[in-house]
């Protein structure tokens, strides 16, 4: 039987700034949270009033792939519950290449040089949409991170190597074990 993965992203209402720094991450407030769910295929989109549901799908899942989701996401959902969604079982892309790299990369380097797509957008924008009002634009580009997130996934799976882009623009690889 294979395991239920559950691919994870989420943005926010508000920046570091806005909440007083990187240290207050759980007073930055979810405005979207994407699920996609392997068995399925499903992609769920979540707004700040299904903020519980998002962690009740996050605690049924058998593994939590994201990037930056312990450190970041995780971080941003502790302002809505007690729950220490650090435990649950947990895959932090970003984590990882981390470790085997002793630096951090961005998603959109890995999507880059792997697929040869980047993101649509960043974070702030995100923000920026959130404060026009314009939920429908911060779902599709949280989507939009959450199938990035999951091809890599999958990529790392099956090739057990990723590919990024480092600050000189060269393609190199780095081998992954997940």
């Amino acid at each position: 039987m294979s395991k239920n993965i559950l691919y994870f992203d989420l943005e926010t209402k508000q920046s570091a700034d806005e909440v007083g720094g990187w240290g207050n991450i759980s007073k930055m407030g979810m405005s979207i949270g994407v699920t996609c769910d392997s068995a399925s295929g499903e992609y769920k989109i979540y707004g700040e009033p299904q903020v519980d549901d998002l962690i009740r799908d996050l605690q049924r899942a058998d593994l939590v792939v994201g990037f930056n989701n312990l450190r970041f996401d995780y971080e941003v959902l502790h302002g809505y519950t007690t729950l220490d969604l650090s435990q649950l079982p947990t895959l932090d892309m970003l984590v990882e290449l981390q470790n085997t790299l002793n630096h951090r990369l961005s998603l959109d380097s890995i999507a880059t040089a792997t697929f040869g797509v980047e993101k649509t957008a960043e974070g702030l924008q995100a923000i920026r949409w959130f404060k026009e009002g314009k939920l429908a634009e911060i779902a599709e580009y949280c989507c939009y991170d959450v199938k990035i997130t999951k091809l890599v996934h999958e990529y790392g799976q099956q090739h057990r190597q990723l590919h990024y882009m480092n600050r000189f623009g060269k393609k190199l690889s780095v081998p992954v074990s997940w």
